[in-house]
């Protein structure tokens, strides 16, 4: 008997239809002789359309724990409707919510990490031979009693934080597509499915835009050496395999499944959801970056891409270039403007019509040549550049939002990823 820890997201059980046939699909794992839980997303746009309302009836930004008792509703909803589906089908289940899961958190409300999974609760019913339906997205901190949320794709989160506390022989990650593809289906229609792919490339491509998997569930899966399987709720095929390859010795099974050679490139990621900061005039002396950089620190700023530059037509000044989430745009633009004083810079340039392009593949390593196609292709398609950051698997580049689709399909052909025929999307809104 295995156990396997199963993940729908919000397209999956957009509607009483969804529900029934991912109900179905459970009931069928579980009769096939192996022990299930799931973990379930908020239907469909629920998460955004709860976000819209909350907008309706304040103009003040939302108080955090307020705002995660409201998005919370969405994932509980979800849980107890499939459960009564479940039943509906003759099988026993159970539901619940985060914290009576054992997902505990620390207090960061909207971003909420978690600091220990305890699934007693998970245990006890599915040994009294239950389905275990647990809420996504969602857990408690144990010192002030509150709700947390884990940030958007925080259901892929539980599922696989659940799937390691459990020691699950495998984690499902069920979505509106077949698989892993080379590039966004939705962007690119001749985009062909990723039979496998290691955890390492799978982490730059969640990294830089690929919305497929969440980037902490890739995390925790390669840290607790833990095999995903990412599939379609609304297909019967084998979808995609994310090969663990943490430096944690490999289990024979895991070598088994490596390609022998690595495909030069696995995909083509894109991230619509960034914005540009440029700060000019910076004094070009020690320190001044690490000041920057500790006011956006102090305001709790991620970062991603970093680019200094020392113009020569200004001397003793250098400007720094920066990208983030475009969510916390106005937060660095007031930490910044605090400090212009002591900072000593001449003004603040901010951007939010640019977009990141990202090319990932770990046969990239051994490959030469790979950085003159990849310009080469957005150079043909009048691409310009902006910024550019680079890994040993990954190039990535900031360029305008409206030319971004443009560059997604000319570097997508270029390295030979298109096939004949398009890739099917089942569901969901891409919102």
């Amino acid at each position: 008997m295995s156990l396997i820890v199963q993940k729908f997201g919000g397209s999956s059980v957009a509607d009483a239809e969804g529900v029934k046939r991912v109900a179905r699909r459970i009931v069928d794992t579980k009769n096939a002789g192996n022990d299930v839980v799931v973990v379930v997303s908020a239907m469909g746009d629920t998460t955004d359309e709860l976000l819209d309302l909350a907008g309706e009836v304040t103009s003040t930004i939302y108080p955090g724990r307020e705002l995660d008792m409201l998005l919370t509703a969405g994932e509980r909803i979800s849980m107890a409707i499939l459960a009564m589906a479940i039943h509906e089908l003759g099988a026993k289940a159970q539901s619940f919510t985060g914290s009576q899961a054992g997902m505990i958190t620390d207090g960061v409300h909207g971003a909420a990490r978690l600091v220990e999974v305890n699934p007693d609760r998970i245990k006890e019913s599915i040994t009294e031979g239950n389905i275990a339906i647990v809420a996504g997205f969602q857990g408690i901190n144990r010192e002030t009693g509150d709700i947390t949320t884990l940030g958007r794709g925080g259901s892929d989160t539980t599922a696989v934080a659940l799937a390691a506390a459990l020691n699950a022989d495998v984690c499902e990650i069920y979505s509106d597509v077949d698989g892993v593809f080379t590039a966004d289906p939705r962007v690119v229609s001749t985009a062909h499915k990723l039979d496998t792919v290691t955890s390492e490339e799978m982490l730059e491509l969640a990294a830089n835009g690929a919305k497929i998997l969440h980037l902490r569930s890739v995390e925790y899966a390669r840290r607790f050496n833990l095999k995903l399987h990412v599939r379609s709720s609304f297909s019967g095929l084998e979808g995609t395999v994310v090969i663990p390859t943490s430096s944690d010795e490999l289990t024979p099974v895991n070598m088994k499944e490596i390609p022998l050679e690595q495909p030069l490139i696995s995909g083509v990621a894109h991230d619509r959801s960034q914005a540009k900061i440029t700060v000019v005039g910076v004094p070009d002396v020690p320190g001044s970056a690490a000041a920057v950089f500790g006011a956006l620190s102090q305001a709790d700023i991620n970062l991603d891409m970093i680019v200094q530059n020392v113009p020569t037509d200004r001397p003793g000044v250098t400007d720094i270039s920066l990208t983030l989430d475009q969510a916390q745009g106005q937060q660095a633009l007031d930490a910044l403007e605090a400090k212009r004083e002591e900072l000593g810079f001449s003004e603040v340039i901010y951007n939010e019509k640019v977009g990141k392009l990202s090319l990932v593949g770990a046969g990239m390593r051994s490959g030469s040549g790979v950085s003159f196609a990849f310009f080469d292709a957005l150079s043909r398609a009048g691409v310009n550049v902006d910024m550019i950051s680079t890994s040993e698997i990954r190039i990535s580049v900031i360029t305008d939002i409206d030319k971004l689709d443009d560059a997604v399909r000319a570097v997508h052909a270029a390295f030979g990823l298109d096939v004949e025929g398009e890739a099917t999307v089942y569901g969901g809104t891409g919102r």
